[in-house]
């Protein structure tokens, strides 16, 4: 086994991602204090094609030192809008029919393992608040709410790690994956 260099990654131009066909999902961020995680949520978005974020109330925004270095030119690929209040995202959002999904822990909420994804439609996926989680006015205002089952003593995880976990589950859904590449001296079965 051998790691594969930057040039054998395959990684798409700034160009190119642009006249990609975008993952049918937009990421909705609830008042997220911190700038590195913005910056790590936008590069996860790059990596599974998400049509946009939107930044919503003290939810930092591009060009941001903090963010960029964790970004790592990602505020450049993928979309993104500011709203001032959460609420304006959801209201856009709705009247676009996106299916509003609040990841949060919360009564009725579906484990993530359990949501069915319906091919044709668009989901927005609303995080919240690194100690208080999604506003529950906004809760109140999504369509249903999914929670990652945890099993250890925090049951909490790091917005950007939550972002990738949602994300992945939803990509391995709704994104046609490649089959992974035969890789010389690789595990060829």
């Amino acid at each position: 086994m051998r790691k594969l260099l930057n040039l054998e990654l395959n990684r798409k131009t700034l160009e190119q991602f642009r006249n990609t066909k975008k993952a049918p999902f937009i990421i909705v961020l609830d008042n997220v204090r911190s700038q590195s995680n913005v910056g790590s949520i936008f590069r996860t978005a790059d990596a599974f094609l998400t049509e946009a974020i939107y930044l919503c109330g003290i939810t930092s925004t591009p060009p941001h030192r903090e963010i960029q270095k964790t970004a790592l030119g990602a505020t450049a690929s993928v979309s993104w809008k500011y709203f001032s209040k959460t609420s304006d995202a959801i209201n856009e959002l709705k009247e676009k029919e996106y299916k509003i999904i609040a990841v949060e822990q919360a009564e009725g909420s579906i484990a993530l393992q359990d949501l069915h994804f319906e091919n044709g439609r668009k989901y927005a996926l609303v995080f919240g608040h690194e100690v208080n989680g999604v506003d529950q006015e906004i809760v109140n205002s999504c369509d249903l709410c999914v929670e990652i089952p945890q099993f250890g003593t925090k049951h909490s995880f790091n917005i950007a790690i939550s972002v990738g976990i949602v994300l992945w589950e939803l990509g391995r859904n709704l994104i046609p994956l490649p089959p992974s590449p035969r890789r010389e001296g690789g595990n060829q079965q």
